[in-house]
């Protein structure tokens, strides 16, 4: 039986190792109790299944990651469904949802924990009705969440505390080396066991925080790819709203105002587009493609092979068939339709100005 999210009855920290589980919820407020002492329970009884896969890790040959293609941009606006078609690729390796919540039980009993997985979660996302299983693409920032406390997601279960961790863990002001080496060390690994679990050679990353990590992301990976979105600020506002009241309110820990939640959207979209213009220039021109969502979704197939001659992916013609068959298997999706308050149109005409005027979305 199923969950719905509105009624999830534990926390993802379920999937965290002991270490990251006790560093992020140490000393701080808890609201929702019997949501924590239950994935406290949870997270206690997998521990040690937890050392097993870290033993296993360590024993298994580390795939090499090789110009890792990263689809980044704001939430909502549309890396997911660009995720999933270029995930047709049979060259890519991704983060599965499965591996989001479990990150550490990928190498020994995977496949008893999938089909549980499976049995627990909804079958569809309550932003948008697109359907969930164990395999399909995933961000990975909530594997992340499960391997360090130097990760940006954790303000989901803390939302009191989402200040301290965008400055820290997403535009990484305050984030000490120790930290930020932490993060490297769980990204690699995260990217090599989700690899080596699919037999996969190259890895196809969606995480809208990397949007903010450019910089750091080149330096890991000089040779990597990057795929911008863009799309209408107001769609996107409106969106990421109904996202955190759907999706991460009944995953929280503590309680956070409607008013607290709407400022810390509208600030941190405005400093993520900032840091992302700043840095993009450190990427190669060869090595980054940028598109309005509305493009994309307009004609995926002509916009896809456009992505492939530009980044040099590969001969699109071989997967094709793959991706229309995909899209195919999409159309009876029903996409959500907005009409903009007076409220929305005038927060997002001042902390959304830049995008408005670089990308024409001018209401």
């Amino acid at each position: 039986m199923s969950f719905s999210f509105d009624r999830l009855p534990f926390n993802t920290l379920v999937g965290a190792d002991r270490k990251t589980f006790d560093r992020v919820t140490s000393g701080v407020n808890i609201d929702h109790k019997g949501k924590y002492l239950l994935t406290k329970c949870c997270q206690r009884i997998l521990s040690p299944l937890y050392d097993i896969n870290t033993r296993e890790y360590n024993a298994m040959a580390k795939p090499e990651i090789v110009s890792p293609v990263f689809i980044i941009g704001h939430w909502r606006s549309g890396t997911t469904f660009v995720h999933n078609v270029l995930s047709c690729d049979p060259q890519f390796g991704y983060c599965t949802t499965y591996q989001t919540v479990f990150p550490h039980l990928m190498l020994y009993g995977s496949s008893f924990f999938k089909r549980l997985a499976g049995l627990c979660m909804p079958k569809t996302r309550p932003t948008d009705n697109l359907e969930l299983s164990v395999e399909q693409p995933q961000e990975e920032e909530f594997a992340l969440t499960n391997m360090t406390h130097a990760a940006y997601y954790h303000f989901w279960s803390l939302p009191n505390l989402t200040e301290k961790y965008r400055a820290k863990y997403l535009f990484l002001e305050s984030c000490t080396a120790e930290e930020r080496a932490e993060f490297c060390v769980a990204t690699k690994k995260m990217m090599q066991i989700a690899l080596h679990c699919q037999n996969k050679s190259r890895f196809l990353s969606k995480n809208p925080p990397h949007t903010a990590r450019v910089a750091l992301l080149h330096r890991m990976f000089p040779d990597a790819k990057f795929i911008y979105l863009v799309r209408n600020p107001y769609s996107v506002f409106e969106s990421t709203v109904k996202f955190f009241n759907t999706t991460i309110s009944p995953l929280t820990l503590q309680k956070v105002s409607a008013e607290q939640l709407e400022q810390n959207i509208l600030t941190t979209y405005r400093k993520m587009i900032d840091v992302y213009n700043r840095d993009r220039l450190l990427i190669p021109a060869q090595n980054l493609f940028q598109m309005r969502f509305e493009d994309f979704e307009a004609d995926p197939i002509s916009m896809t092979s456009q992505i492939y001659r530009a980044l040099n992916l590969g001969e699109f013609n071989a997967v094709k068939g793959r991706i229309v068959e995909y899209l195919n298997s999409q159309n009876r999706h029903q996409k959500n339709k907005y009409n903009y308050s007076p409220h929305t149109i005038a927060q997002v005409d001042h902390y959304c100005a830049a995008t408005i005027d670089e990308w024409g979305y001018k209401l």
